[in-house]
């Protein structure tokens, strides 16, 4: 009877092992799952968006019909055609007036123009009250290989990043996240009078960093309108996140009598070994 366990136990580890695992990430999913972040274009507590631009960067690989960086003033328009594509590496300046307030909850919101909750191009996100101090929200991404140029990325390992989520559903930020960074203790940046957000694109080949120093992959190489598409930044001054609360799967323990009834733990053996992997890979 052992010998048969044991068999069983062996055919059930190759056919695990052999199918490749997917592991979610600890951040919140993509619009239509529960815990969400996504801000929909028609929330009602978007009470302004942006009035002017400026340092418009054009990066590499845009054509001239996606260069209108007014696209990105007033309301999210949440289609494909109604934003100015940044190019990889570049970036935009847009201006509030009236300035936007640290309340409470997330302050503003950033709208990309992906088609898919899976196809995100992504930007960094930095802040001014000024236009010549700025100040960068930290931002994390566990995507641990290259994305092809048009691969997906799970949102769940995405944070502090624009572009999270699909066209009509913005990002949002939450500007007490950076009340500890250097600029704004110094009173450089005052977080209570934001009138500039500059949006920069993330170049999705690694060579851009995250803020822990690990490397931000994005779809990439792409062309035409490449980049961050920007649609709009709308404006709450302080709004509660959606309901719902993400809860990330649980790694399994280590061993337990979940295999075939004695101490072997074959089952819970046999799915540790390529999903510890993939973690130990992150």
């Amino acid at each position: 009877m052992r010998k048969i366990k044991t068999i069983a136990c062996l055919l059930l580890t190759m056919q695990l092992v052999a199918v490749p695992l997917t592991w979610a990430g600890p951040y919140p999913p993509a619009e239509d799952e529960v815990g969400s972040h996504a801000i929909s274009m028609d929330n009602h507590a978007l009470i302004s968006w942006a009035t002017g631009y400026s340092d418009y960067i054009v990066g590499d690989n845009v054509e001239e019909t996606w260069q209108v960086p007014g696209n990105a003033l007033g309301e999210a328009e949440g289609n494909s055609f109604d934003v100015v594509a940044l190019g990889s590496g570049g970036m935009l300046t847009l201006v509030f007036d009236p300035p936007i307030e640290n309340g409470e909850g997330w302050d503003f919101a950033v709208f990309e123009n992906s088609f898919s909750d899976r196809y995100l191009e992504l930007a960094h996100v930095e802040v001014s009250s000024d236009g010549i101090d700025f100040v960068r929200f930290d931002a994390i991404s566990l995507t641990p290989n290259p994305v092809p140029g048009f691969g997906n990325i799970d949102p769940t390992d995405v944070d502090g990043l624009a572009g999270k989520y699909r066209q009509g559903y913005g990002t949002p930020f939450n500007l007490e996240d950076i009340s500890d960074k250097p600029g704004v203790l110094s009173g450089n940046v005052d977080l209570s009078s934001i009138s500039h957000i500059r949006i920069v694109d993330v170049v999705g080949d690694g060579s851009c960093l995250d803020s822990s120093g690990e490397v931000i992959y994005d779809p990439y190489p792409t062309a035409g309108s490449a980049g961050f598409d920007l649609d709009a930044v709308g404006v709450s001054n302080g709004a509660p996140y959606p309901a719902g609360e993400y809860i990330p799967p649980e790694l399994p323990p280590e061993s337990d009598d979940s295999g075939f009834g004695d101490d072997t733990g074959c089952f819970v053996t046999a799915i540790q070994a390529p999903i510890r992997a993939i973690w130990l890979y992150r």
